[in-house]
């Protein structure tokens, strides 16, 4: 929201509240101030264009200049006098809550910009892996599609395109995406993704490290834009994965729109088998990205020249990060994995996982993980061969890791951090988170000597956890 779009809302909202509660401001006050609102529309929507948020400040403006005219000029009406001074300051009082609901969600969020010292360069690519059935439709000789955003260390002001834009299929959304109307999600094309579309590559380094990026179940690689553009300015090739049929919109190789497509088991009341199905779906899905990062062209030809095939790790959010530990455990390519607030299921709930881990978790008193959450982590950090470490976040919830807090405007923020836990935030949720998992990752690139993971914990109030099951000094 624009300073100018906030000030319109606030003083409307002001103003509405005064003159409902009180005939103490007068008429020329009213009319004049609400006539300068108006101009001040006027003006933000020849600059911006219409969002249908401010539909609610509209009505409101024009009641208030009605009722600046009506005090001024008092004419005969059917009502009592004191009926219709209720009546006005009702109706104002209203559409003055209704402007606040209406821009609880804002019409452009705006995501935290990297921390890291390069630029971000951002490519698209869909893939269909002629391997493997597609189960989620109807079709016997439909094969699995595979849809991936790399987002990378880019050569600052060369050569890009444009900005990236920030979900698939913005003119034609269902009217869910996720829980969130796609009204709401209209003027995202405007979102300032901080990533330049096909940046050339920077030059700094011969190849970069790859992160493959898992988003949470039922979400949308974009809604972690800020944590894996963040991610790419400190030196990564991140490679985030949206899994068709699951995350709330896809846009697949041949243009259609692929949105979710649920089939619970009856005999499966606690869905544990059909989420370990799916988790296994996924885990073929970061497998089939990691083959693809040493072919030849693969990721175009710039690019592709530029990852180290041999320098691969997993991540993902909550069921991501859960579907990256399976995907770890059996592909001997990735050599590290990171869990962030993800409960395990099937395979990555028992099985012995060979590679070093980090297990980042939100503040368990506001998340209120689930005993399933606590236990498959718990033999996570037992069975782990090569150690790893575990952190926790205070006053973090499980969706400060993702843009969606940010959709938000900052009351409707505070009243969700009431309500649900988060009171820290999302952009500092994702500092802390980031700086932890570069230095995590840094192990993987051997940038970082000795402990780096702890110092960077360090850096973060209320980031508590440390070395498990390897010596402090790393795995």
């Amino acid at each position: 929201m624009s300073v100018l779009d906030g000030a319109i809302v606030l003083v409307a909202v002001g103003l509405a509240l005064a003159a409902a509660a009180t005939r103490r401001v007068g008429a020329r006050v009213v009319f004049g101030m609400s006539a300068m609102l108006l101009a001040a529309c006027a003006f933000q929507f020849w600059r911006e264009g219409f969002y249908w948020q401010f539909l609610p400040v509209y009505s409101l403006l024009a009641g208030l200049l009605a009722l600046g005219w009506r005090r001024g000029r008092p004419a005969p009406s059917p009502l009592p006098p004191r009926a219709l001074a209720w009546l006005g300051r009702g109706s104002v009082a209203g559409l003055a809550l209704a402007a606040l609901l209406a821009w609880s969600f804002l019409p452009v969020p705006e995501l935290p910009a990297p921390h890291g010292p390069y630029a971000v360069g951002t490519q698209v690519f869909r893939w269909v892996d002629s391997e493997r059935a597609e189960d989620a439709t109807a079709g016997p000789d439909d094969r699995r599609s595979v849809v991936v955003q790399a987002w990378y260390p880019a050569a600052a002001g060369e050569g890009a395109a444009g900005p990236s834009r920030y979900i698939d299929g913005l003119e034609r959304l269902p009217d869910f995406v996720s829980l969130i109307p796609g009204l709401v999600m209209r003027r995202y094309d405007r979102i300032d993704t901080h990533a330049r579309l096909d940046a050339p590559v920077a030059a700094q380094r011969e190849r970069w490290p790859v992160v493959l990026f898992s988003p949470g179940y039922g979400a949308s690689r974009a809604f972690y834009s800020g944590l894996l553009a963040d991610l790419a300015s400190r030196g990564f090739v991140v490679l985030a994965l949206d899994h068709a049929y699951e995350a709330p919109v896809v846009e697949l190789a041949d243009g259609r729109l692929a949105t979710p497509v649920v089939r619970f088991l009856p005999d499966d009341p606690d869905r544990l088998r059909y989420m370990g199905a799916r988790q296994a779906v996924r885990a073929a899905d970061l497998r089939f990205v990691a083959g693809r990062v040493g072919e030849p062209g693969a990721f175009g030809p710039r690019l592709s020249q530029r990852l180290d095939p041999r320098r691969i790790a997993a991540i993902g959010h909550s069921f991501g990060g859960a579907s990256a530990v399976e995907a770890a455990m059996e592909d001997a390519r990735i050599r590290a994995v990171a869990n962030i607030d993800g409960t395990l299921y099937g395979h990555a709930a028992t099985g012995a996982l060979p590679v070093p881990f980090l297990l980042l978790e939100s503040d368990h008193r506001e998340t209120r993980h689930s005993r399933h959450y606590l236990d498959g982590n718990l033999a996570l950090v037992r069975h782990a061969r090569a150690g790893g470490y575990r952190y926790r976040i205070a006053a973090a919830n499980h969706y400060g890791f993702t843009d969606v807090p940010l959709y938000l405007s900052a009351p409707a923020r505070f009243a969700a951090a009431v309500l649900i836990g988060g009171s820290r935030g999302p952009a500092r949720t994702q500092a802390a988170a980031n700086d932890v998992l570069a230095a995590f990752l840094a192990g993987l690139s051997m940038d970082a000597p000795g402990d780096g993971v702890a110092a960077a914990a360090a850096r973060h109030a209320g980031v508590s956890g440390g070395p498990v099951g390897m010596r402090a000094g790393g795995p």
